[in-house]
């Protein structure tokens, strides 16, 4: 059975458990392709009340992808010319989590946390053990960490 797109997912670090999403938005201008597409992956430390969320934003701009439909995948998003990951991958949401986490983020904040997302992307994309690269032609399928 598909996993429905709006659920929020499981990951465990370390005995803490998370859940998180992961959310695009975009404008249509009058031309009707997408533009100022984003992507932001949003973690909720669990239990419910234990912490708040960390929202890792990914919006798009001159030398970085964002998917914005064909032909690029749900969740691609990278440099032109460098590191990218797969947002939907429990691997690269562990890769994020764990670079945030070395820039100081905790999990017990009492509010929610916004970083931008392309000052982890290169430590994330670098992290994850035997990753190939990932881009608009193909993904990498990293299982290293747990995921429901």
């Amino acid at each position: 059975m598909p996993r429905k797109p709006r659920k929020p997912r499981r990951l465990v670090v370390g005995g803490r458990v998370y859940l998180w999403t992961l959310r695009h938005r975009h404008r249509v201008p009058d031309g009707g392709r997408s533009a100022g597409c984003c992507e932001t992956l949003t973690l909720y430390p669990q239990p419910s009340g234990t912490g708040s969320p960390l929202r890792i934003v990914f919006a798009g701009g001159p030398d970085r992808y964002v998917p914005g439909g064909a032909p690029m995948g749900s969740g691609d998003v990278g440099f032109v010319r460098g590191g990218s990951l797969n947002l939907h991958e429990p691997g690269a949401v562990r890769a994020l989590l764990d670079a945030a986490s070395a820039r100081g983020w905790q999990p017990g904040e009492r509010r929610a946390v916004e970083i931008d997302g392309w000052l982890l992307l290169e430590e994330a994309a670098a992290a994850r053990p035997g990753a190939a690269p990932v881009g608009p032609v193909g993904r990498s399928r990293s299982r290293s960490a747990q995921a429901e």
